[in-house]
Parts: structure tokens; sequence; C-alpha cells
């Protein structure tokens, strides 16, 4: 690791880990966001396949912490996650990153907040005092491991196989009403953000869409919130917008075997 726990806020949480690959000139970098439900996980559970996979590849590699739901309501995540990616643009001189090549990838709610930065407008501020927040937070590509598409629960008691709606029963915030918070969920959805000009997307999930529920209720819960259903949805609306992209569930076979094969892929063209 060349950079360990460097603050990009003012939180404890909102630090990076970043590794840099043994390269002339500026390089590539793949970015990893942890998923956890926005209640766990850390950015300290990095999957060694995937960093020696990049840093060979000579793409530099950083993994990004971001405050959970214990320590602050949404968006935080999400806006978190936007300056994480700001911070490292701004370090593209000094750490050797080509601002042009970022990518990223993440499981679960990571894969919510890479889509997050991949789909959204750019929240690139040119207008801004701080020189951070003018930098851009778009990708040039994306990998989505198990994402849901949206933060609606009907929409999943619906559409997602063995999906209970107690499955998700966090306490809302006491001063959030029910039409804030329905428009924080449409905000939060990440296909709500597909359009014609986002980058090339990856998604891979651990079941095909007629498997049956597992038996066990610990595994059904898992199995469900990162159901293939939600790659099927985000599918069809990449499709029509014309992105380009794979979705990889048991039984298919596509051009590249995970995310970080097909970010590097991208990142060299």
């Amino acid at each position: 690791m060349t950079h360990e726990n460097v603050a990009y806020g003012d939180h404890p949480q909102q630090v990076i880990d970043f590794w840099q690959a043994k390269v002339e000139g500026p390089a590539p970098l793949i970015l990893f966001i942890h998923g956890g439900g926005f209640t766990g996980g850390s950015h300290d559970k990095v999957n060694k396949t995937f960093l020696e996979a990049c840093l060979t590849a000579g793409m530099h590699f950083a993994s990004i912490e971001y405050r959970l739901l214990k320590h602050d309501w949404f968006p935080a995540p999400h806006e978190d996650c936007v300056r994480a990616l700001q911070f490292l643009r701004s370090k593209a001189s000094e750490w050797g990153i080509d601002p042009q090549r970022i990518a990223g990838f993440g499981g679960s709610a990571g894969a919510q907040l890479v889509a997050y930065l991949a789909w959204s407008p750019d929240f690139a501020d040119p207008s801004s005092e701080d020189p951070i927040a003018r930098e851009s937070s778009r990708l040039k590509a994306v990998g989505l491991i198990g994402g849901q598409a949206n933060l609606d629960f009907d929409w999943w008691v619906e559409n997602i196989p063995g999906y209970r709606r107690d499955f998700h029963s966090r306490q809302i915030p006491a001063d959030l009403s029910p039409i804030d918070m329905r428009a924080l969920q449409r905000e939060l959805s990440i296909e709500n953000h597909i359009s014609s000009d986002d980058p090339p997307t990856f998604m891979s999930y651990g079941m095909a869409p007629d498997d049956p529920i597992p038996s066990q209720a610990r595994a059904a819960r898992g199995w469900s919130i990162h159901h293939v259903n939600f790659g099927l949805s985000m599918q069809a609306l990449l499709k029509k917008h014309s992105v380009e992209h794979i979705l990889k569930y048991p039984g298919t076979h596509q051009a590249h075997e995970d995310a970080v094969a097909f970010l590097i892929h991208h990142l060299k063209e």
C-alpha cells in the first residue's frame, strides 16, 4: 500500500487507501467501494486477487471508506463517495493518476454507490471556491456486483423472489416525512439516473432468474437482496438508452470473466 487512510474529509470514516502501480507516467485508476448494507463493511476488506490484477495491469487502485447510517443518514454515503472521487482526481499530478481514465466497482451497497457516481450527472461545480469540488465525479467504466437497482422496497416485494418487507425495518429519522423519504428513494435509486451518456457497465449476480429460493432463512435473505432481477431491471434501461453493458449470471457466457477484467479492458482502450 502506498498511502493508507488518507483523509478526504473531516469525519474519521472519510478516508482512502491507495496502491500505486509500478508504471512510468500517469496511469489509470480503479476504485473500489465496499458493501455492507450501509451499516457495516470496511475499506480494509479488499479482494487481493482483484487488487493484484489491477496492479499487474498497470492500474492504480484505491479503496474508499464512507459514513455508514449509524454515523449519518442518507445521502451521506453517496455524498462521501462523490467527494472521495473528486479528491482522487485532485491528486492526479501528485499520485500519477490519469484523471480521464478512472473506473470503479463495488458489491451490494458498494455497487449502488459506484453506479451513483457513474450514472448521475457530473457533480463538478466549476464556480466553487473549493478546488476539489471543481473536479469531475464521472467514471469511464463501472462494475456492479450484486447491486440493487433501486431503494423502493415496495418494488422489491413485487419483483424480487423471497423478499419480505421486514428484511429492511430500519428506523427512519423522525424529522423525515414520508414525502421526503420517497423523494430520497427516487434520488438514490440508481436506475433512475441511467441515460445515454453513461459509461460501459458490467453487472454480475450469483443466481439465474429462475433459480429456487434457498430453504435456509438467512441464506434466502441475502440471496433475495442481491437478486439478478435487479440486474434485469437495469439491463432493460441500459438497452433503452443504448449503453454498452454486460449482465452476467450462472448460465450466461460473457467476454469478460469479472468486473475487474471488464474495467481493465476499457481503461486500456
